[in-house]
């Protein structure tokens, strides 16, 4: 994800990745996601293994997984198909816990994991990828053409990119909403129509667009309900300004989600 000078940004995603291999994170993934694969956004395993069929990875071929997290949807990707993965993320602790993660699934000698900022130029070569996704990431970083027309670079002829944008305004919202909605660090919120101009002036052809609003209204409705259930232990982990901000994130993500004011889109574009 794109580096913040959010103090709250840090706090949010170091309890997550500093906490994310306890059996008390893993519980309430387990509850909010049906299936734990090491995820911490709003990807279900359904939905992943339904990506991944838009992406045609096999044995041989390169993905790289921008935004990965703990690496759990890169992991499974390369269990699933026999791909190569390149995961990046700019939180040191997200990308500490995938390569232990790797390790203990034993697909440490396929998937890499490199601690990167997304933001700006990537260093890899043009034409290195099969395929790359950011799956609820993209939205944390700045200057969306430019960074997509970056992954068109990265991309092999006929490469493919999937990116999930959440923050999609489709509706009024109130600047109480966006605020809350905001709170782990930097967003980028855009109108209907902006990402596909964004996908076609990076030199990408479209091939789906498809509004996956309603997985993110259960997920985050699924997650603070598991917290919910598992206060009192943590806010002594998280610390109790810390524990009430996630929980009123994920009311206000849940909400707003389900009545269809701020929606959450895939896409799916082709290198030429």
């Amino acid at each position: 994800m794109a580096k913040s000078n959010s103090l709250t940004s840090a706090g949010h995603y170091n309890a997550n990745y500093g906490n994310f291999q306890s059996e008390l994170y893993a519980e309430i993934r387990r509850e909010a996601f049906g299936e734990d694969i090491g995820q911490n956004s709003w990807l279900t395993t359904e939905e992943l293994d339904r990506f991944l069929e838009w992406l045609d990875l096999s044995s041989g071929r390169v993905l790289l997984d921008v935004g990965c997290g703990a690496g759990g949807p890169a992991l499974r990707a390369a269990a699933i198909t026999g791909c190569s993965v390149i995961g990046i993320d700019v939180h040191e602790d997200a990308i500490a816990t995938a390569k232990l993660i790797a390790a203990e699934r034993r697909l440490a000698d396929r998937v890499a994991f490199e601690a990167a900022d997304a933001t700006g130029a990537l260093p890899f070569p043009d034409a290195n990828f099969d395929a790359i996704t950011c799956i609820d990431a993209i939205n944390h970083l700045s200057e969306r053409p430019r960074v997509i027309a970056e992954w068109s670079r990265l991309l092999k002829p006929g490469g493919r990119l999937l990116f999930t944008d959440p923050v999609t305004i489709t509706g009024p919202l109130t600047n109480e909403e966006v605020e809350i909605r905001s709170s782990a660090g930097f967003y980028l919120y855009v109108p209907t129509g902006f990402d596909e101009h964004a996908i076609a002036n990076g030199g990408l052809r479209l091939l789906v667009r498809e509004d996956v609003t309603a997985n993110l209204a259960r997920v985050a409705e699924a997650r603070r309900a598991a917290r919910e259930a598992r206060s009192i232990d943590l806010r002594q982990i998280e610390g109790v300004t810390a524990y009430e901000r996630q929980q009123a994130f994920l009311n206000v993500a849940a909400r707003i989600a389900k009545e269809g004011r701020l929606s959450r889109f895939v896409y799916v574009s082709e290198k030429p």
